[in-house]
């Protein structure tokens, strides 16, 4: 998705790094590290998304670390953008129609941001005729990268209906929580 808005793939890197963790810091070489770029083309994509206000740079001792900026007016609709074009999202859409029929496919916002979620909280709900073997391998597979456990649901649209419609607690949460919907449509899932 990026690649079809950005031309300079240093740049979606970079990006793609921020975005996978968006509360976390980095320095230059580590970054280096983590693209696979030339110093010298990490930070001129470095400046330019300083400049622009998509990131911020704070200096600790001798290292010059950078974070994206939570006052960056379009902060949220990046943090959109990257669960739907990196990671579980890119890879969900991508094998769509191995899925299954998905209706609906959401990330919670705690998710997203990568914030902490209580253990009965959902990271995932899909609603649709799934096939979960292959589901599981997208998550598993996501699971090693963050190294961290992805709290998912899975419900046919009948039984996402008739818990929405008995106003079951859990549906509720879910539906009164901030979410990035990856498939369908949010107006009518609610």
């Amino acid at each position: 998705m990026f690649s079809d808005l950005i031309t300079s793939k240093s740049r979606i890197r970079l990006l793609n790094v921020f975005l996978t963790s968006p509360s976390s810091m980095s320095h230059v070489r580590e970054l280096v590290r983590k693209t696979g770029d030339e110093i010298n083309a990490v930070r001129r994509e470095l400046s330019f998304l300083e400049k622009k206000g998509i990131l911020s740079r704070e200096p600790r001792a001798n290292r010059v670390y950078y974070s994206l900026n939570k006052s960056y007016p379009f902060y949220y609709d990046l943090l959109r953008l990257g669960a739907k074009s990196i990671g579980l999202g890119e890879e969900i859409l991508k094998n769509r129609v191995k899925l299954g029929k998905i209706k609906y496919a959401m990330f919670s916002g705690k998710f997203i941001r990568r914030m902490k979620n209580e253990p009965d909280e959902v990271d995932l709900l899909i609603v649709g005729t799934v096939v979960l073997p292959e589901l599981a391998l997208l998550i598993r597979e996501e699971e090693k990268k963050l190294e961290t456990e992805i709290n998912y649901t899975v419900m046919t649209e009948d039984e996402f209906n008739f818990r929405k419609k008995k106003r079951d607690p859990f549906i509720v949460s879910i539906l009164s929580g901030s979410r990035v919907m990856l498939i369908g449509d949010e107006e009518s899932m609610l």
